[in-house]
């Protein structure tokens, strides 16, 4: 049994009316090997299968051989097609295709400085290639997975970040990493608007901040994904800051719907924040891993926070995506990390 049986129908009750616009179609996904990928190709054959829709999904990955290792009951699924290439010179494959997610990108935690134009070029350039196969291969909806990173630096007195917000509240005084990555997705985001007001495609784009579940890397720049890792190895958990940042978490399941939902019916050529509005601290987000971990480990916060310092934040508001897709929270964030911690367990005692 799929031990992501329970998310997967989650999934489906929230989208079960959406997929007839599948039925019988072409998906075209990039990024398809990493943690929104894998969600996405989850989800999508579950619907597939129960829902009979009798369509097909292609997954664009430098690395076939890795993919099939990672995820084999994903990679060898009847509906898939893995096709190797990069994705700013992937080869078109052959025909029409109804739907196109795209969903890849260099993380700006991945680079140092001397790669700096790869990062660019990946993001830039692999947003445009993948547009240009979704104009030949006719495609009608474009997803394409943005940051919020685009908003810059949040000021501490900001709440939240809504869509209308601006985009100039920090201009970095050097060329740095965060910028190189941000703009990039900007510039993703103005290609996307471009080719979808001048051709025959909707272009929906999701601003997207940070998120817990099954698939996440435990090993790289995400604080709760560490903070995962260090209570499943009996701790303690390790903070390295001062633990007052505030961030958000969706629970990937949810992610999922909010994605397919975007894809489908989302207003092209806006943007929508992708995340959960509930902030909370670093400090508290250790102590609550900590707390799920059997038995409780300890944290460790390594800096004392400096007085009458406010807390840096990085929290969307979703305002936009309730308000207009009805689109929610439906999974806490305690029962994110239990579902999270879970999983990566089962994972380690294969």
């Amino acid at each position: 049994m799929n031990p992501l049986a329970a998310d997967l129908d989650h999934i489906l009750d929230h989208t079960r009316p959406l997929w007839d616009e599948l039925r019988g179609g072409r998906l075209f996904i990039t990024g398809g090997t990493g943690f929104f990928g894998c969600w996405l190709m989850e989800s999508f054959l579950w619907a597939n299968d129960r829902l009979n829709l009798k369509s097909d999904a292609t997954i664009l990955t430098r690395s076939p051989d890795s993919f099939r290792d990672k995820v084999p009951h994903l990679a060898r699924h009847e509906a898939v097609t893995v096709l190797q290439g990069d994705v700013r010179t992937f080869g078109f494959p052959s025909g029409t295709f109804s739907h196109v997610i795209h969903a890849a990108g260099e993380s700006s935690q991945n680079l140092d400085e001397t790669q700096l134009t790869r990062m660019l070029d990946t993001i830039v350039g692999g947003t445009r290639h993948t547009l240009e196969f979704a104009l030949q291969a006719h495609v009608k909806k474009f997803l394409f997975t943005s940051s919020g990173a685009v908003y810059g630096k949040q000021p501490t007195d900001v709440e939240s970040i809504s869509e209308d917000d601006s985009t100039e509240w920090h201009l970095p005084d050097r060329i740095d990493l965060a910028s190189i990555y941000r703009e990039g997705k900007r510039l993703s985001e103005m290609e996307c608007k471009v080719f979808g007001q001048t051709n025959d495609l909707e272009t929906k784009i999701a601003r997207c901040f940070a998120f817990v579940g099954p698939y996440l890397p435990l090993n790289a720049q995400f604080a709760i994904g560490n903070f995962i890792r260090d209570g499943l190895a009996g701790g303690p958990i390790q903070v390295k800051g001062d633990g007052t940042p505030q961030r958000s978490y969706l629970y990937a399941a949810d992610l999922a719907i909010w994605l397919w939902i975007f894809l489908f019916h989302g207003q092209s050529c806006r943007p929508y924040n992708t995340g959960s509005g509930q902030a909370v601290s670093i400090a508290d987000l250790a102590n609550t891993v900590a707390k799920r971990i059997d038995p409780p480990v300890k944290v460790e916060i390594h800096r004392t926070p400096q007085a009458g310092q406010k807390a840096e934040r990085y929290i969307p508001s979703v305002k936009r995506a309730q308000s207009e897709l009805g689109l929610q929270t439906w999974v806490g964030l305690e029962e994110a990390i239990d579902r999270t911690i879970l999983w990566h367990g089962r994972k380690q005692e294969r």
